[in-house]
């Protein structure tokens, strides 16, 4: 495979139970999720700082070329692709979690649950 070939779209989740930190249901997950949002908070900030850095350096006002910028279809689309790869590392724990209920649903079981409900 060479640099400019695009690997195949593969969902990769760790196998086994992950780690539990606190009692409250819910909450791992929501600190996961913080943690997600800090690391790319921190990432942006370090970005940001470098643009201004360069612009400064070589006597540009970005502050008024981001005020009056005007994004293509091709900047839009890109945009687009970097937040939904965001989401996807954000929710990463809840994708997992909805993919392994998705693999343990099997007809015998979804019979099974309508015959108990049935019954009550």
């Amino acid at each position: 495979m060479t640099m400019t070939e695009e690997r195949p779209h593969v969902i990769r989740h760790a196998k086994g139970k992950r780690p539990e930190f606190y009692d409250t249901p819910g909450l791992d997950a929501a600190m996961s999720m913080i943690m997600v949002l800090a690391n790319e908070m921190c990432v942006l900030r370090d970005r940001l700082d470098s643009a201004e850095r360069v612009a400064k350096a070589s006597g540009l006002d970005l502050a008024a070329g981001i005020e009056t910028l005007e994004l293509d279809q091709d900047a839009l689309e890109a945009r687009e692709q970097r937040r939904q790869d965001f989401l996807k590392r954000l929710f990463s724990i809840q994708l997992k979690d909805a993919d392994e209920a998705a693999q343990a649903q099997t007809a015998a079981l979804y019979n099974e649950t309508i015959a108990d409900i049935a019954q009550q």
